[in-house]
């Protein structure tokens, strides 16, 4: 592919940070936040005073945590909380970049949820939908596994791949917070959560906070680390597909492709050129649908694509090596675009995909979005 985007490589992160996963009931979104920002800015051996962009998400208010920081941006953002905010919001802080709203833009998101006891679902948020069972998104993501295994032949022991092999991934980042491996075995005999989804399928809520820096990629050089490109990116949104929120009859397969072929010609890089994929892990089932939506294998392929290792780190394509929010963190696909930065940049150890070039990050909801990340 040949890019003719004037918005290739005009952003470039230039800094992260992510506090530890936990339980840290002593402390609140701005504290957690506070903590990622500041490790960021070390990271990238930025000065604060060159922060004039702020976006912030799942914090309750973008002008307290602005005080917090001391920070008197020119162009600021807040997101709502629902997990499909992460590409949106990087992308938009790219925009702003190249249109000279800001220069470096800091994008903070914080997560009380565990200390807080937070469900996300089931009585916490009853709505419309709970008398056809749709209380929580893990019941959606498991009504669409189902059909998908009934239209396709995909089976719970395929879906186990997934997984198996982001918790090996975990096993090699002595931060996830899951670092215990697990066979098929162990998936296969865990509790059901919602048929046919069991615990292992589940994502981990966890109190934490993550931070990217992004600055304008002619000053990226200027900074501590090396920068990395935000090359590529594309998007689509899927609401008129059900009135049922987290529920898509065709599994987002249209809005994965188009987002993913948008991001990918944007960059002037074929989906051979894919180094490693972060993919939206909220449930195990969206990574099969990831992969078919962005063609890594046809359409009701997925189960067979993930069996032998294809996903592990050494295979076609290594996924979700820091352990992913099934073995990590939920942090809503912002730690996932850490680890793309962290990957070409070449600094995570035993967890390394060797000579990483390209990274693909890809959220499949409602609100896919796709960014190609390269090493600058």
């Amino acid at each position: 592919m040949t890019s003719t985007s004037p918005l290739r490589n005009k952003a470039a992160v230039i800094g992260v940070g992510t506090t530890k996963f936990g339980n840290f009931p002593h402390t609140d979104e701005y504290g957690l936040a506070a903590d990622a920002f500041r490790a960021a800015l070390a990271d990238g051996g930025i000065d604060k005073r060159a922060i004039d962009g702020l976006v912030v998400c799942r914090i309750p208010s973008y002008a307290r945590m602005g005080e917090v920081l001391g920070l008197d941006p020119r162009w600021s953002l807040t997101l709502p909380p629902h997990g499909r905010m992460s590409g949106i919001g990087i992308i938009e802080a790219a925009l702003a970049i190249a249109t000279g709203q800001a220069s470096t833009v800091a994008l903070l998101y914080a997560n009380i949820g565990r200390s807080r006891r937070v469900n996300y679902g089931g009585e916490e948020s009853p709505n419309v939908w709970d008398p056809w069972g749709f209380t929580s998104p893990g019941a959606a993501h498991a009504l669409m596994f189902r059909r998908h295994m009934e239209l396709y032949g995909t089976t719970t022991r395929q879906l186990a791949e997934v997984s198996v092999a982001i918790r090996a991934h975990a096993c090699l980042n002595p931060d996830a917070v899951m670092r215990v491996p697990i066979t098929i075995e162990d998936h296969e005999s865990a509790r059901f959560i919602t048929e046919p989804l069991r615990l292992l399928d589940y994502c981990l809520i966890n109190d934490g906070a993550v931070c990217l820096i992004l600055s304008a990629a002619e000053r990226a050089r200027d900074f501590a680390q090396a920068p990395v490109l935000i090359s590529g990116f594309g998007g689509r949104d899927a609401f008129s597909a059900s009135a049922i929120p987290n529920f898509d009859i065709d599994f987002w397969h249209d809005p994965v492709a188009e987002a993913g072929t948008e991001a990918r010609a944007m960059a002037g890089v074929e989906r051979g050129d894919i180094d490693a994929l972060m993919a939206y892990d909220n449930f195990s089932p969206t990574v099969l649908f990831s992969l078919e939506g962005l063609g890594f294998c046809p359409r009701g392929e997925a189960g067979r694509f993930v069996q032998g290792g294809t996903i592990r780190l050494g295979g076609a394509l290594p996924m979700n090596t820091d352990g992913g929010h099934l073995s990590n963190s939920y942090m809503q696909g912002w730690a996932l675009n850490v680890e793309a930065v962290r990957q070409l940049r070449g600094g995570c150890g035993a967890r390394q995909v060797a000579d990483a070039q390209v990274v693909q990050y890809v959220q499949a909801t409602p609100c896919t979005r796709s960014i190609i990340y390269t090493r600058g």
